[in-house]
C-alpha cells in the first residue's frame, strides 16, 4: 500500500489531470512509443505553438480522470500513453497528430489511440476524417474569398467601364446625316 503522502500527491495528479481535461473541448490519446528525441521535440515543439497542452501520462491516473470525467476510453489506456488536449480548436490537434502518425508510420510505433470531442468518445477515423479538415484560418479565408468574389467582379466591371468612356470608345453616336437628309425629303 502507498504512503499517505505518495497517495495524496496521486490524488493531487487525477484531480489536475480531470480540470485539464474538463476545459477540453478535445483531447487525443496517442501511443508515443518508438518516438526518437528529435522527432519528439519537433511534435512538441508544434503543439506548444498551437496552443495545445501534449503530455506523457500514466495509463492508471488516465483511467481514474477520465471516469470521473465520464470518458471510458476502454483497451485504449496501455503500452506508452500520451495526450494532447486542445481548448478550442479540434481540426489543428487531429491534424497535427494524424499527419505524424503518418510520417513517423514506417520508423516507430507512433500511433493515434483514441480520443474525445465535445463530450463523445470518437475513434481514429473519425480521428484521421477531422484532421483531413481544413483548419480554422483556411475556412475564414475561404469563406472570406466567396464572399468576396461579387464584389470583386462588380469592381472589374465598373473599372472596364471607365476605361471605355475614358477612350472615347463608348461615346453618344452621332446623328446619322443620312437620316437627317430622309426626314427633310419627307
Amino acid at each position: 500500500m502507498p504512503s499517505e503522502s505518495t497517495l495524496k500527491s496521486k490524488q493531487q495528479y487525477v484531480a489536475e489531470l480531470v480540470e485539464k481535461i474538463k476545459a477540453s473541448s478535445t483531447g487525443i490519446i496517442v501511443s508515443y512509443k518508438g518516438i526518437n528525441v528529435e522527432n519528439d521535440t519537433k511534435l512538441r515543439k508544434e503543439m506548444r505553438e498551437a496552443g495545445i497542452d501534449y503530455f506523457v501520462v500514466k495509463n492508471s491516473m488516465l483511467r481514474f480522470a477520465s471516469k470521473e470525467v465520464g470518458y471510458d476510453f476502454g483497451d485504449n489506456l496501455t503500452g506508452t500513453t500520451a495526450i494532447a488536449l486542445s481548448p478550442e480548436d479540434p481540426v489543428c490537434v487531429a491534424k497535427i497528430l494524424t499527419k505524424y502518425a503518418k510520417d513517423l508510420k514506417d520508423e516507430t510505433e507512433f500511433a493515434v489511440k483514441t480520443g474525445f470531442l465535445d463530450g463523445e468518445i470518437i475513434d481514429i477515423k473519425t480521428i484521421a476524417e477531422i484532421g483531413s479538415l481544413p483548419t480554422k484560418e483556411q475556412l475564414i479565408g475561404q469563406l472570406l474569398s466567396v464572399l468576396v468574389a461579387p464584389i470583386r467582379g462588380l469592381a472589374i466591371s465598373l473599372n472596364a467601364i471607365a476605361e471605355k468612356n475614358e477612350n472615347g470608345e463608348n461615346a453618344e453616336p452621332a446623328e446619322d446625316a443620312s437620316s437627317e437628309e430622309t426626314s427633310s425629303e419627307e
